[in-house]
């Protein structure tokens, strides 16, 4: 049985960092169900398996390790047991403000949460958004927390960091939309079947800097209107509620 040498359990434990998954151009991803999901995606660097997981998979990677479930388990950035982790390359995705004529597509400002970060590609991915253009100051879509929350969903939907305000200043093909408490009614009204949808940073909402290039805000209504609530909706669960009316509008 092979181990896992020193120098791949410092590598492993320093991709929790975006400073070295920069240096080394790797992102980790654990569990059997979103490794599959990755690799036909990225390039697999290492793979380090279970006997039992890697027994009945043809694997395409650039060196394979075949450990004890114990020796994953101690090198894991996750809370839970996992019988196989692998290290890919990572991708990096760009287009121009031109490119994007037709069809909807995500814009994010200053989304900090991993987990919302994850669970928007997802929504993403399940309404047929091909790409997403995000603030530099969102989190990092190669984060841990983020790769594990996406479900696969990272080799899906493209994301495109850059100044979100100067990308907006030359989108001339499409209507732009944001997210506000004083926006208007999304169910009452009017949305076009193409256009970019904008989701603010969880605590701030949208940025001054992105919100003047903002063709219509819209809000999601509580139901009953009267009823006593929170003040708002968790970003990725507007996302759903938003992109679902959208989709619903084309029939």
């Amino acid at each position: 049985m092979q181990q896992i040498s020193k120098s791949i359990q410092k590598l492993i434990s320093s991709l929790a960092y975006k400073k070295y998954r920069e240096e080394t151009g790797l992102f980790i991803a654990e569990g059997g169900k979103l490794v599959e999901e990755l690799l036909p995606y990225f390039e697999c660097e290492l793979l380090i398996a279970s006997p039992v997981w890697i027994e009945r998979r043809e694997i395409v990677a650039q060196k394979v390790l075949v450990v004890e479930e114990k020796e994953i388990e101690r090198c894991s950035l996750q809370e839970y047991r996992r019988d196989v982790m692998a290290l890919f390359r990572i991708k990096h995705w760009e287009f121009a403000p031109q490119e994007l004529r037709e069809g909807l597509f995500l814009g994010l400002d200053s989304i900090q949460d991993p987990g919302n970060l994850g669970t928007i590609l997802r929504v993403a991915n399940w309404f047929g958004i091909k790409r997403i253009i995000a603030s530099i100051e969102t989190v990092d879509v190669f984060n841990p927390k983020v790769v594990q929350s996406s479900m696969g969903a990272i080799g899906k939907v493209e994301i495109s960091y850059t100044n979100l305000p100067s990308f907006l200043a030359e989108i001339t093909a499409l209507p732009v939309y944001g997210t506000s408490l004083q926006g208007e009614n999304i169910y009452t009204s009017s949305l076009s079947a193409s256009g970019i949808i904008l989701m603010g940073n969880e605590g701030k909402g949208l940025s001054k800097e992105v919100s003047r290039y903002v063709n219509k805000m819209l809000y999601i209504p509580p139901y009953p209107r009267e009823s006593e609530r929170i003040e708002s909706l968790n970003v990725a669960v507007s996302t759903s509620i938003i992109l679902s009316e959208f989709r619903r509008r084309e029939g």
